[in-house]
């Protein structure tokens, strides 16, 4: 999976300009958490090139980047959870869940609109 840094505020609003195109993926992730890392290897293992070339994927480690993981919470009004995925579209979170309900078909069915 080609993960794209998220690491600085700023690229929230390249994230919300890119989403106008098409929707984007965010990942957090608490390096410190066994369910973040097994949410992590199930989106991983089950993602394809394929995915790569259609999908922005962005992966925050908000354990390094707090900042960014609550500016996340305030400006897509949702709670925040970890690990967590959400789904932009035009700026606007269409879709987020965490845990347990992480699952590369959810997440790949919100970002085709199927």
């Amino acid at each position: 999976m080609n993960w794209l840094p998220l690491t600085d505020l700023s690229q929230l609003d390249a994230i919300d300009a890119a989403s106008a195109e098409r929707p984007v993926l965010l990942f957090k992730h608490s390096t410190r958490c066994s369910i973040s890392t097994a949410a992590l290897h199930r989106m991983e293992s089950a993602w394809t090139s394929g995915d790569d070339s259609t999908h922005s994927a962005y992966y925050l480690d908000l354990l390094r980047h707090r900042d960014v993981s609550n500016a996340i919470a305030e400006r897509y009004e949702v709670e925040h959870a970890s690990p967590q995925v959400l789904v932009i579209r035009n700026g606007r979170c269409v879709h987020t869940t965490s845990h347990l309900g992480i699952t590369y078909r959810d997440v790949l069915s919100v970002l085709t609109g199927s």
